[in-house]
């Protein structure tokens, strides 16, 4: 049962993933991240793109892992809809689909700068799922 979802936080946004692993937490809140920009239904996941990262523990691994699709948003201007993440260790490798960014297709609501550490959580609950979130600069 993997889902995302946003949380307010002043003026900025947070970004929340849910999944049955981390990775899944991690795939769910990139895609948290891309409705924060524009609607993730109408991005084809046309191409592929690949993403590494590494971070000395897990929070920080999610923040690396959000700031490196926002790098790929921001210098290929393209938005994505669809993520694989594995995780060994504190590596993330990954994949992002989507397509080059169409302003008739894809409204822009708002252009994100960085993941932050407020409200940073990667955890299990008592659910067994995994969490990942934090606030975005807007």
């Amino acid at each position: 049962m993997a889902y995302w979802e946003h949380f307010p936080h002043q003026s900025d946004i947070g970004v929340r993933g849910v999944g049955a692993s981390p990775a899944e937490a991690f795939e769910q809140a990139a895609l948290a991240l891309t409705a924060v920009m524009s609607d993730p239904a109408t991005v084809e996941p046309r191409e592929a793109v690949s993403v590494t990262c590494d971070a000395p523990d897990m929070e920080l691994l999610f923040v690396e892992w959000l700031d490196r699709v926002i790098y790929e948003t921001a210098t290929r201007h393209m938005f994505f809809s669809r993520f694989v993440v594995r995780i060994e260790g504190l590596r993330l490798t990954g994949q992002a689909w989507g397509e080059l960014i169409d302003p008739a297709r894809h409204p822009l609501v708002v252009e994100v700068k960085g993941a932050t550490l407020t409200s940073l959580r990667v955890v299990q609950g008592a659910d067994d799922l995994w969490t990942a979130q934090c606030v975005v600069d807007v």
